[in-house]
């Protein structure tokens, strides 16, 4: 657009420079010639006829000439309003040959002004006084110069439209492939590893477009093998622990034996009794863990929804496991909630179970409710979670020696708790556990699950 009117407008400026420019000179040319048919002057001061007979003489079908002396003049044409302005005379005056642009009755005209000399006997001149202007219209250069300003705005306008055709589709042709490019970033970055770009021609955007596809092509095998490597392992673990539970189930019932017989044995052979005893349950546990985890990768982990009395299963899961004594509750009765009861039961238990061997205590539960969302905050005035454990507390098979005197789980327990709350969904509402310290020292784990919670099945 810019260069569109650069070139129109300088087209047009230069095409009324020149025509004005060939009107003057021919309107120069055209006075010089009269006034040399009317050389020499020398009678002075001429009468008014005198001025009357030279007007007629230097005026023709496309001028018309103003004589001037003193307080007379002379006007060879019609009568118009006054053509000849004071700063024009000036010049004229000055001696020189003076031209000037001017509007008469509404029409452009062109004025030129020059001094008469009068001759000396001695072959020299001086001025005569006697001033003489020509006047011509410039009305047909004017038309001419109408016509080249409709002609070369209309090329330009032209040239304009053809310009955007043509940047349109340049643009169309590298704005296609971007936003190709950005729509398939877009699926990749979505999980889509399949997207691929079309590759058109041989330039630096079909190199991008190549270089795209191989880069996609590479991470959907990479995620590939990464999802078949664990899917491998998940479906291991699954399998190691459910051919472990059927050896685990003898050697269980064995140490049941073995506790009952192992008061009566001496010195290191009870010693190692109760070892295997309490290994074994160990074992169990993980295995049992495990399996459950299983559950979670695999998606079949279900809940069996019951409208449930918080406070009293909360109580119930404290009595079952000798901690109702122990621990400082805060659990009013009468909120009711939709949750699976045993998965409360095992989220409860890690919590409480985790606070009485990491922490200190008094241990309290403290359970509080609004119409949306049931909480239940498990705190213990133990030495708290160090920063750095935070960001782990909930990763499986992660334990926190380096901030905790003892370590005796398997590292599932929160891991499972974590997932169980999050199975408890209703809508856009999800069930979290949350880890923290209180402000008076002590780790703090915070429960919130949804009252209505919607059967998902094992959806992540």
């Amino acid at each position: 657009m810019t260069t569109t009117v650069a070139v129109a407008g300088g087209s047009y400026f230069q095409a009324r420079t020149v025509v004005l420019q060939q009107a003057q000179d021919a309107a120069v040319m055209s006075l010089t010639d009269q006034l040399t048919k009317v050389y020499p002057i020398v009678q002075l001061p001429p009468t008014q006829d005198d001025l009357e007979l030279l007007a007629q003489r230097l005026s023709d079908r496309e001028s018309f000439a103003v004589v001037v002396y003193r307080d007379m003049r002379a006007q060879g044409g019609p009568d118009l309003t006054d053509p000849l302005t004071p700063e024009l005379r000036q010049e004229v005056r000055d001696g020189r040959i003076a031209w000037q642009r001017v509007s008469l009755d509404g029409e452009p005209a062109l004025l030129i002004g020059t001094q008469l000399a009068l001759d000396r006997s001695d072959g020299t001149s001086r001025p005569s006084g006697l001033e003489v202007y020509s006047v011509r219209n410039l009305v047909p250069e004017q038309q001419s110069i109408d016509r080249l300003a409709s002609r070369a705005w209309l090329t330009g306008g032209l040239s304009l439209v053809l310009a955007v055709l043509l940047a349109l589709l340049s643009a169309r042709g590298v704005l296609r492939p971007v936003r190709d490019l950005s729509r398939a970033a877009r699926r990749l970055g979505e999980g889509d590893l399949s997207t691929r770009l079309t590759v058109r021609g041989a330039d630096e955007l079909a190199d991008v477009a190549r270089t795209f596809n191989d880069t996609a092509g590479t991470l959907e095998r990479q995620v590939d093998e990464l999802r078949r490597l664990e899917s491998d392992a998940r479906r291991f673990v699954a399998d190691v622990s459910h051919e472990l539970r059927t050896p685990l189930a003898a050697m269980t019932a064995v140490t049941d034996v073995l506790d009952e017989e192992a008061e009566h044995l001496p010195g290191d052979a009870g010693r190692a009794a109760r070892l295997v005893s309490q290994e074994t349950q160990n074992l169990t546990q993980l295995v049992n863990d495990l399996i459950e985890i299983s559950r979670f990768d695999s998606g079949t982990a279900r809940l069996a929804l019951d409208d449930v009395d918080v406070a009293a299963a909360v109580s119930a899961t404290l009595r079952i496991r000798g901690w109702l004594d122990r621990v400082r509750t805060e659990l009013p009765p009468g909120i009711v909630a939709r949750l699976d009861p045993r998965r409360l039961d095992v989220i409860v238990a890690n919590l409480v179970g985790n606070a009485f061997r990491h922490g200190a205590e008094p241990v309290s539960v403290r359970l509080v409710a609004d119409p949306d969302w049931v909480t239940i905050e498990v705190a213990d005035r133990g030495p708290g979670l160090d920063p750095e454990v935070l960001p782990h507390v909930f990763d499986r098979l992660y334990k926190a020696d380096t901030a905790r005197t003892r370590s005796e789980g398997s590292g599932l327990g929160l891991a499972i708790s974590w997932e169980n709350a999050r199975l408890h969904r209703h809508g856009e509402r999800r069930g979290s556990l949350v880890a923290g310290n209180g402000t008076h020292g002590g780790a703090v784990f915070t429960l919130r699950l949804p009252r209505e919670t919607a059967d998902t099945g094992g959806a992540r």
